[in-house]
């Protein structure tokens, strides 16, 4: 599947990360919604409260509330102006050079796919070609558990650790700071964001806590094997 038709299929997956203005048509790009052509915040799968306690109300009212809207407020600010002063978000990020304006949409979008990968009482079921997936590309599902807990680990100050699909097969790998597997041509599955905002107010500075929590209790496994159907050839 090329790069562009999964974006535009997990963008349906996720409701558009609430950017379409219009539904999805055959040119696949969606516009940017909101007073002159703003990209909003989009609205979160769950109430502030539903992934407490393992993911406070007041851990998410800063992490979405105040940081993911941060984030969308720059990426309006620093659009006018330039050429992707009508872009989608995307576009941005697909077609941006490296810069201010690229990381804030690469931050919108990442934290937009972080809550969609969470849900009240996630894990550990998951669905059968998820599963057998993984089996196929990991071993098994708790080998794969172990790679992306370690791999959560090894980030070296800010970043996110994905689970991925490349290459016909599924690859954890990590990323710094505000970058996205999007621009690598590799078909996100599921994210989890360690940052130590998105952790420290429940867990302190215990990231493998925030890990297990994810891993263990909050995984949306229906969404990451929507993603991975997106995904797949055909």
């Amino acid at each position: 599947m090329l790069r562009r038709d999964f974006i535009v299929r997990s963008l349906l997956i996720t409701g558009g990360l609430a950017l379409g203005s219009r539904a999805l048509g055959a040119d696949a790009d969606p516009a940017p919604v909101g007073a002159g052509n703003a990209i909003t915040l989009p609205p979160l799968p769950y109430a502030e409260d539903a992934l407490a306690p393992l993911i406070s109300a007041e851990t998410v009212r800063f992490h979405y509330g105040k940081h993911h809207q941060a984030y969308v407020d720059g990426v309006n600010r620093l659009r006018p102006g330039t050429a992707f002063a009508q872009a989608s978000l995307t576009e941005i990020i697909l077609k941006a050079e490296q810069g201010t304006l690229l990381d804030q949409a690469q931050q919108v979008w990442n934290h937009t796919f972080y809550w969609h990968s969470m849900r009240p009482a996630g894990g550990p079921a998951i669905p059968t070609a998820l599963e057998t997936q993984i089996s196929k590309d990991f071993g098994s599902v708790d080998a794969m558990r172990k790679a992306l807990h370690s791999a959560g680990m090894s980030v070296f100050g800010s970043g996110w650790v994905w689970l991925v699909y490349d290459q016909e097969r599924l690859q954890i790998i990590t990323t710094a700071n505000a970058d996205c597997p999007l621009r690598d041509g590799k078909a996100p599955i599921l994210v989890c964001d360690v940052w130590e905002h998105a952790y420290y107010i429940d867990h302190r500075n215990k990231r493998a806590t925030h890990l297990d929590a994810f891993l263990d209790q909050l995984v949306n496994w229906d969404f990451a094997a929507a993603n991975l159907a997106a995904a797949r050839p055909g």
